[in-house]
């Protein structure tokens, strides 16, 4: 992980200075302009991590092992794809709880699968978005299109880690 900040700090270095021979380019505003979208992370996102952990601790494991263990399989994969896609809110949601999915004892490839129907899916988003500036049309030829994304990245995920392991 730290290989991948160090990745991104450097290749943003190498985009300044290379702007910098822009004279209509001010790195000051640029940088206030990040700042300003930047500093609300700083807040909710240590926020939204103490509040997961906590929830960890109330999180009844066995049931999450159960369902979405490892030893779930393919059953544990299609049960994440559907709760990834009935999952609401943004990033301060779902990172968080998967990351107590994760402590809870959930496996990888359906940890991959929820993600993934979370992004793909996202019935809060169809509901409150695309539906009523997009119409049914669109909305059902998009969800036929990539309704099946999540359980085969779970799959692939699965396979992966059997070559692995």
């Amino acid at each position: 992980m730290l290989f991948a900040y160090l990745s991104i700090i450097a290749l943003l270095v190498v985009l300044a200075s290379l702007a910098h021979r822009d004279a209509h380019i001010r790195h000051a505003t640029v940088g206030r302009q990040a700042w300003q979208q930047i500093a609300p992370l700083l807040i909710r996102l240590p926020l939204a991590l103490l509040a997961a952990s906590f929830l960890a601790e109330l999180m009844p494991q066995a049931l999450f092992a159960r369902w979405l263990g490892d030893a779930s399989g393919t059953l544990g994969i299609l049960v994440a794809s559907a709760m990834g896609g009935l999952l609401p809110g943004g990033p301060m949601v779902a990172f968080p709880l998967i990351l107590v999915l994760e402590r809870a004892g959930a496996g990888t490839p359906q940890l991959i699968a929820l993600l993934t129907a979370w992004s793909c899916l996202a019935l809060h988003r169809v509901l409150a978005f695309e539906l009523p500036t997009l119409g049914w049309g669109f909305v059902w030829r998009r969800w036929a299109a990539t309704v099946a994304l999540a359980p085969l990245a779970g799959l692939a995920a699965a396979w992966v880690l059997a070559l692995k392991g």
